[in-house]
């Protein structure tokens, strides 16, 4: 199974972009799908998820910002991102876990490549 994510691209504070994380295989029934983010320098950090059964998990950071959903029958995963902040500016993830998901990283072992988001202010 891959995963490959698309949508990343540069926008001015307050804008908007939506990433796709596209599965090439059947997981999200059974899946937790995680987006992380990692910035220049700092370490990998979960932003949001979603579980087998559509509940969702986001960072402090990002609640209410962003909106993690999720499409089982196109094996697709997104991540809508409202009022960027210069501060959301990092390569994200998406990441699959069997079952139940988690906040960390480890956790995950199916990985895509990322799609950079830079926010300029």
């Amino acid at each position: 199974v891959q995963l490959v994510e698309s949508g990343g691209g540069s926008v001015q504070a307050g804008g908007s972009l939506r990433l796709s994380c596209a599965a090439s295989g059947d997981i999200y029934s059974h899946y937790c799908m995680g987006w992380f983010r990692q910035a220049p320098g700092k370490e990998r950090e979960a932003v949001a998820n979603i579980d087998f059964d559509g509940r969702t998990w986001y960072a402090d950071s990002v609640e209410g910002r962003f909106t993690a959903s999720k499409d089982n029958a196109k094996n697709n995963l997104y991540l809508e991102m409202i009022s960027l902040k210069p501060e959301d500016t990092a390569m994200y993830y998406c990441a699959a876990k069997l079952l139940y998901c988690s906040i960390w990283s480890s956790a995950y072992n199916l990985w895509g490549q990322g799609t950079r988001v830079t926010v300029s202010s």
